[in-house]
């Protein structure tokens, strides 16, 4: 059975990209100083809004899966390369701390009308073409640190995914607790309409 917006095809992409960006503007997210702010522990908006999005998918999707919705791996799960994705994150949060974007906000602070994410933008669009333009030289590694192809937390683990999601929930309960406290400690919560 195939589900009526996923045929892989533009439309679909395109309407859940806006929905997307729509939720992302809600949220202030299109504002990099409501962004910015996560990191001097001032708010915690981000944090809040993507784990329970990732919470939120994860449950999903194992409730699909353990009611016969979807395949045991119908769902793609990249090969995890160690090294790679250490340094390629660790590169993101500096650039997402530095210029207050992450490639989707960029996007949301652009139709938004924001001209720094436009320069945010351009920036990531020459870091991929130098990114393109060393692969060869950097790919061994890049493919340092290889796991197993396909494999999940819960398989890497040896625990049931279901012992994954309530860790990961005991751990958002655990940043909203403080989070909050930090938020109301440094001023509460930074407003994105004070841009």
């Amino acid at each position: 059975m195939t589900w009526p917006l996923y045929d892989g095809g533009f439309w679909p992409a395109l309407l859940l990209g806006l929905l997307f960006g729509l939720v992302l503007e809600g949220a202030g997210f299109g504002s990099p100083r409501k962004l910015t702010a996560q990191f001097t522990l001032r708010d915690f908006a981000v944090i809040k809004v993507m784990f329970t999005a990732v919470i939120a998918a994860a449950a999903g999707l194992w409730l699909a899966e353990a009611s016969g919705i979807i395949g045991a791996n119908s769902v793609y799960t990249p090969t995890l390369f160690i090294w790679s994705i250490a340094l390629g994150g660790a590169l993101v949060g500096a650039g997402f701390a530095l210029g207050g974007y992450c490639p989707g906000t960029s996007s949301v602070g652009l139709a938004s009308g924001r001209l720094d994410a436009l320069v945010f933008m351009a920036g990531m669009v020459a870091g991929v073409a130098v990114f393109a333009g060393v692969f060869d030289w950097i790919e061994p590694f890049y493919r340092a640190g290889k796991g197993a192809p396909r494999q999940s937390l819960d398989q890497l683990l040896g625990v049931p995914g279901i012992v994954i999601i309530l860790a990961m929930a005991a751990m958002a309960a655990a940043a909203f607790y403080f989070g909050s406290k930090l938020e109301a400690r440094f001023g509460g919560p930074v407003q994105a309409s004070e841009d």
